[in-house]
Formats: structure tokens, C-alpha cells, sequence
């Protein structure tokens, strides 16, 4: 069993890098727990295919019900939807939940170090591997970052607010900053939340990131296609970055 576009997220935010600019995820998030309804009255798998033609490389979708508002049935309608890879996030926590993703269609899964032992985290890394998905391994401090190092993670995200709180914090691209430099040279460095402006980009951007991923601001602005495009920061513009 084998994911569609497998290897293809991390190539195609390697292109995006090519073409000279940070790539930009949006995730299709149906509730923010600080922000309550994102929707309000929108199709999400119509504006999944808006972003896509606005450029959107790749897309995440937030599959968690209870907090999030999401569903398996959302990530596969995406899925289906688009022609870019797709980045499933969840409280990935057992194998099924991999074999779901898998067969749902979605080129990469999110793995949450804060949420689950290290054990774990190394296991469902590998059992991702095995089934053509891409691990996205998501830290927020500099021990998770050692331990992602350990892994050989080749993508890694750094989540700028605090996920045990459902990201009800302040964080911003700071902590991309503080944190960046402790990754792997080799790994591609998503900045994860807390980018609401350009200017949150290009700093994620100045400390190394290859992409920003990007929720609640986008489905917050008043034009989403515009405000997409202002975060598509120049990679160029910042040499001293990681490579």
C-alpha cells in the first residue's frame, strides 16, 4: 500500500524553494479553538481548490473532530478534490490511524512529539515510511528537536504555539527563530502557526524555513487569495537562512 504523490510533499515545497520563494501550506481547518468557526458559511474542499489555484503547493488538512471540527471524510473529498499533495494532522497516536491516512489518500502525516512518548513517535515514523507517507515531525523545543535529529527527520515542523494548550497561546515565528538552527542541514523546516502577517513569514523565512504553514489567518482575511500571496516570501531575499 502506498500513498498518492508519495515523496512528492517534500519535493514540491523543494520546487517552490527552486522557483525562489518559502512555500506556503494552507490548512484546511474547519475550527480554531481560539477563533471558534473558521468556515462561517464556506465549502472547505472549494476553497482547498481556490488556494491551489492561488498557488498552493501543497495542502494540510486538520482531520481532529471533537476540537478542530474535522474528519477523515474531509481529507479524503480534498484529496480527491486537488492535484497537489496532502498533509494530514491529527493526534496521530497508533498504526490504524497511519493505514487510514494511507488508504484516505494524503501524501504525509503529522507526528506530534509533545503528544506522545518518544517510543512512539519512532515507531509510527517508521510504520509511515513503510506505507509511502512522509513524516512531518512536529517539535517545540530544543530537546524535540534533538530527538527529531535522532530520527533522521527529513521534514520537520516547528509549531510556534503550544499544541497542549490547542495553540490558545500567543506564539509567533520567534520561536522559529530560537529553534531553527538546531535542525538537521539536510531537513526541510516548516514554521508552523502563529504567522498572521508577512512580516511573521519573512522572519520564519529569515531563520531558515523552507515553507510557513498557515491556518487561521487566511480563512480569517478579508481576501484569502491576497493574503496568500502576500506570504509568499522570496527565499532570496534572506542568504544567511539555512540552505
Amino acid at each position: 500500500m502506498s500513498a498518492r504523490f508519495s515523496g512528492g510533499f517534500s519535493s514540491a515545497i523543494t520546487a517552490e524553494n527552486g522557483r525562489g520563494f518559502a512555500a506556503v501550506i494552507p490548512d484546511i481547518k474547519c475550527v480554531s479553538p481560539k477563533e471558534g468557526d473558521l468556515l462561517r458559511g464556506r465549502d472547505p474542499v472549494e476553497t482547498a481548490q481556490y488556494l491551489v489555484r492561488s498557488g498552493a503547493p501543497v495542502l494540510s488538512v486538520v482531520t481532529e473532530r471533537s476540537r478542530f471540527g474535522g474528519s477523515a471524510e474531509l481529507l479524503r473529498a480534498v484529496v480527491r478534490a486537488v492535484d497537489v499533495p496532502v498533509l494530514r494532522k491529527d493526534f496521530i497516536t497508533t498504526k490504524a490511524q497511519l493505514l487510514e491516512t494511507a488508504e484516505l489518500g494524503a501524501a504525509a502525516v503529522l507526528l506530534i512529539c509533545a503528544t506522545t512518548d518518544k517510543n512512539t513517535v519512532q515507531m509510527l515514523y517508521e510504520n509511515a515510511r513503510e506505507l509511502g507517507l512522509e513524516p512531518l515531525v512536529e517539535i517545540h523545543t530544543a530537546e524535540e528537536m534533538a530527538f527529531a535529529g535522532t530520527l533522521g527527520a527529513g521534514l520537520i515542523g516547528i509549531n510556534n504555539r503550544d499544541i497542549m494548550t490547542l495553540e490558545r497561546d500567543d506564539g509567533c515565528s520567534g520561536r522559529t527563530v530560537a529553534l531553527a538552527s538546531g535542525a538537521p542541514a539536510e531537513a526541510l523546516l516548516i514554521s508552523e502557526s502563529g504567522i498572521l502577517t508577512a512580516t511573521d513569514a519573512k522572519l520564519a523565512v529569515s531563520a531558515g524555513a523552507n515553507a510557513v504553514l498557515v491556518g487561521t489567518a487566511l480563512w480569517l482575511a478579508d481576501d484569502m487569495g491576497a493574503m496568500y500571496r502576500s506570504l509568499r516570501v522570496e527565499r532570496s531575499d534572506f542568504p544567511c537562512g539555512r540552505p
